[in-house]
């Protein structure tokens, strides 16, 4: 661990895990279920019980499915069992970390134009606007890109998916919609290339 940037305590018990978990000096902590003094199970139903948010990842021998379901729904972010391949560990150590430390936005913001990713809602410059599941999807590819131009090749494989026929003028349909309901002058169209979202 220390030879890829991470800078470990180990401890040697249940209670120590305990404590050490609980001290807000750690960014994430492997777990092993088969500790002394306490075991794993019960580290993290005591951490859980407390509200502490610190990410877990179990690696343990123990592989059965009981076992697993066991640690997920008693609060564990992941679940790895021995034998286990390094690269999957580090893998997954990092992922935890980045999804600490980089909170998804749930308001995507583009000039006056926000939209709400938890309730699907537009508003533009304060006024709400009804957009369907599909024209929601293609607001959000915009908003995730602005100024960016984005080729209808791209917009059909985010919102519609890889299968849809290219040869489809679908997309040049929801442009018109989206601007019908945002503004004309929102969506630009860039000849020959696609289209791009002023910011």
């Amino acid at each position: 661990m220390r030879a890829n940037g991470f800078t470990t305590s180990v401890v040697a018990d249940g209670v120590a895990a305990y404590e050490h978990a609980r001290s807000g000096d750690f960014d994430l902590m492997i777990l092993d279920l088969g500790l002394p003094s306490q075991d794993g199970f019960t580290v993290l139903r005591r951490l859980r019980g407390e509200r502490v948010t610190l990410p877990v990842i179990i690696l343990t021998a123990r592989d059965s499915v009981a076992d697993t379901v066991a640690g997920l729904e008693g609060g564990a972010d992941d679940y790895l069992s021995k034998p286990f391949a390094f690269e999957e560990l580090l893998a997954r150590i990092r992922l935890r970390l980045r999804a600490e430390r980089i909170p998804e936005a749930t308001v995507l913001r583009t000039g006056d134009l926000h939209l709400d990713l938890r309730t699907r809602r537009a508003r533009v410059a304060g006024r709400t606007v009804d957009l369907t599941a599909r024209e929601f999807a293609l607001a959000e590819v915009f908003c995730r890109h602005p100024d960016q131009v984005l080729t209808r090749e791209q917009l059909l494989s985010h919102v519609w998916g890889f299968d849809f026929d290219p040869g489809s003028n679908i997309v040049d349909v929801y442009i018109r919609y989206l601007r019908r309901k945002l503004g004309t002058d929102r969506i630009e169209t860039v000849r020959g290339v696609g289209y791009r979202l002023r910011p």
